[in-house]
């Protein structure tokens, strides 16, 4: 059972052994997605996973003096709770509004007279992809049989969460340019989709690095690398590989999508995630990363490494410096072409697993559509295309480099 304490709107919660006091609550909404902050005077390892009945995250830390005044819900969080959990841990639950994945979870070191802080962000999903998310049955935690609400204060504006900052990247040697690693999907005996003016998502995917090549180029800022140049088949580990051994800083994995049937148009950024966004999102990844059985490669032998790399992903905060880059990406794009809704996506693409090495996965537009065949098929097009991915490069290196 939880030992609650609340009094005049302050919330307190012993637990035996603590080492941890969280001074501060906060919940924002930001891009899309609502931010939960706590900060405490010391670092705050966690672990979450979210549950069903009713819909809610479950976030464990080590135990803490909970000092933090209580603030309404916001965004997708109806509300949250603490209690201590087995073993003396705080357990924090967050109760939805509405289903949502955890798409990010990192801790900010002190600065700026802040403690420790640790950060979540929930980003909107559907049911079956909340359901599929849930935890095991065995590490599933009961929900309180009387749950103990805290007492909210009265209404008052959430404030607002700013994005997480970035530690700078290494230092170039000799401060050299950035490296941009450009992959154009698919080649060789893989096609990918087909139009509906009959060319291949191959050589679109090809085209536009290309003409992107020459844009980044051109600004004297960047080493751009192309996983390759000409209609051959990359095994999708081997693209990786690729940006890992040319030192990049960012690499951008470029395709066209497709849909029969159905109307769908515009671009949109898809970022790595153990869990999809939803159903489309998990179907888009599943079809990608059959890519190299479509070419007889055996990836059978590979999966551990590649699985491995999710734990690697996750210390080294790659996923964090992947997903702001993917917010600029949108910004950048929605100015100059044609976007979905719910523009920025996360599913599982393997060719996105580089352990330290940002990644995005860039789909164009939809072959399947006319008007986006059109301008994908057209220098104008792709141009446009390119003078966003070039802003949207500039902005998030300036943004790296000034936290």
């Amino acid at each position: 059972m939880a030992t609650v304490l609340s009094v005049l709107g302050l919330v307190t919660i012993f637990s035996s052994a603590v080492a941890l006091t969280i001074g501060d609550v906060r919940i924002g909404q930001n891009d899309g997605k609502t931010r939960f902050v706590i900060e405490a005077d010391g670092a705050l390892p966690s672990t979450a996973v979210v549950m069903t009945g009713p819909d809610r995250v479950i976030i464990e830390i080590p135990a803490a003096d909970v000092q933090a005044r209580s603030v309404n819900g916001g965004g997708v969080i109806a509300g949250y709770q603490f209690e201590v959990a087995d073993g003396g841990k705080t357990r924090i639950i967050l109760t939805l509004r509405s289903p949502a994945l955890v798409a990010s979870r990192f801790g900010i070191p002190p600065r700026d007279g802040r403690g420790h802080r640790l950060v979540i962000d929930l980003a909107p999903a559907n049911r079956a992809a909340f359901e599929a998310a849930q935890a095991p049955a065995a590490a599933q935690v009961q929900a309180p049989v009387q749950a103990q609400v805290q007492a909210p204060p009265p209404p008052v504006a959430a404030p607002e969460v700013p994005g997480p900052p970035l530690p700078p990247p290494p230092k170039r040697e000799g401060g050299g340019r950035r490296v941009v690693v450009l992959d154009a999907g698919h080649g060789g005996q893989d096609p990918g989709a087909r139009a509906v003016n009959g060319r291949n998502e191959k050589d679109i995917t090809l085209a536009a690095v290309h003409v992107i090549k020459g844009t980044l180029e051109a600004t004297g800022r960047y080493r751009v690398v192309l996983t390759r140049s000409t209609d051959v088949y990359i095994p999708l580990r081997q693209r990786f590989q690729i940006a890992r051994k040319a030192g990049a800083d960012l690499f951008i994995s470029v395709h066209a999508d497709s849909c029969q049937g159905c109307k769908a148009s515009g671009a949109s950024v898809y970022t790595l995630s153990e869990t999809s966004s939803d159903k489309e999102a998990a179907a888009l990844a599943a079809k990608e990363n059959k890519s190299d059985i479509i070419a007889g490669i055996d990836l059978g032998s590979q999966e551990p490494e590649v699985s491995s790399i999710l734990i690697d992903l996750a210390r080294r905060e790659t996923m964090n410096y992947s997903a702001n880059f993917a917010t600029s990406l949108v910004r950048e794009m929605a100015k100059s072409v044609p976007v979905r809704d719910n523009t920025h996506r996360f599913a599982g693409f393997m060719v996105l697993k580089a352990p330290d090495v940002p990644s995005v996965l860039l789909e164009m537009g939809y072959l399947t559509n006319p008007q986006d065949a059109e301008t994908l098929s057209s220098r104008n097009g792709l141009e446009r295309l390119g003078g966003a991915v070039l802003r949207a490069v500039d902005g998030y290196f300036l943004k790296v480099a000034t936290n």
